[in-house]
């Protein structure tokens, strides 16, 4: 297996030549009669010759199949020469495409469906056009394989709390991948996390379950200090008689400016029995 890597390694470096190597007899002389023809056919063949790269754009050329250089050429004016040069252009710019809805299980056998975006741009031009046939393409495919991947190891409660780090841990295995195709991915992020609806009853429920049982607690802890208080005020009432008083009076002013027709007049019950003993 060791050595079918290295035989695999190798042939894919082997795609990218630090040297272009010689064209043969016959390549340059397919080289010397185009390069003949330019100069017969010249102002003319400058149409042909003179290509413009943009800014943001880098340009491949082929010549008889090969690589004319290890680097890629642009931005501005680049000479190419009819019939033996070839050139692809390259977009150096940041790309951006949605992953579409993925359907994962999760590590506690819950299917949900996730989708997200994935930011990346083209760091060696000559590799993203050597090495793969269609570098924006497989990133495309790839990044939905990562996802799910990626989060069919996660828990549904890792998966709703912590997408920060399974946008980096993608971003990661997307990054090592596509390095060999000149590829440098920048940023993923994860949109929307759609979970069943049964699931979201359920969910919705055991919250509602934990609020309430929450609310009865406040509550319990509110009656307790209610009563810790009304205690404490029991025994100051007891010491000094004169509070009880200034707590009637308290009372009266109270109904009385909130229930103008209705006065309370509460009778000692040291006169009730006073009465009592007289019958």
């Amino acid at each position: 297996m060791t050595n079918n890597a290295k035989v695999h390694d190798s042939s894919r470096e082997n795609l990218v030549d630090v040297q272009p190597g010689s064209l043969g007899g016959w390549g340059l002389l397919l080289v010397t009669l185009s390069f003949f023809v330019t100069i017969l056919t010249f102002p003319v063949s400058i149409f042909m010759c003179i290509k413009i790269v943009q800014q943001y754009e880098r340009a491949v050329v082929f010549r008889l199949g090969r690589l004319t250089s290890n680097k890629p050429r642009g931005p501005g004016i680049i000479f190419v020469l009819p019939c033996t040069d070839t050139f692809v252009k390259v977009d150096m710019r940041t790309v951006s495409f949605g992953i579409p809805h993925q359907e994962i299980l999760t590590k506690d056998s819950v299917t949900v469906s996730v989708d997200g975006v994935v930011y990346f741009r083209v760091s060696c031009p000559i590799s993203s056009v050597v090495n793969v046939s269609s570098a924006s393409y497989s990133t495309h495919l790839l990044a939905q394989t990562t996802l799910r991947n990626v989060l069919g190891t996660k828990n549904l409660s890792e998966l709703l709390s912590d997408r920060e780090g399974m946008s980096r841990s993608m971003q990661v295995c997307l990054d090592e991948a596509t390095n060999p195709w000149g590829i440098k991915v920048e940023r993923v992020e994860i949109k929307d996390v759609t979970l069943p609806k049964q699931l979201q009853r359920a969910m919705a429920v055991e919250a509602e379950a934990v609020r309430e049982a929450r609310a009865k607690v406040i509550a319990a802890e509110g009656e307790m200090n209610a009563s810790r208080a009304l205690k404490e005020a029991s025994s100051v009432i007891a010491e000094a008689p004169s509070a009880l008083q200034l707590r009637y009076l308290q009372t009266l002013g109270t109904i009385a400016g909130e229930n103008n027709s209705t006065i309370v007049f509460p009778l000692p019950l040291n006169l009730l029995q006073h009465f009592t003993r007289g019958n």
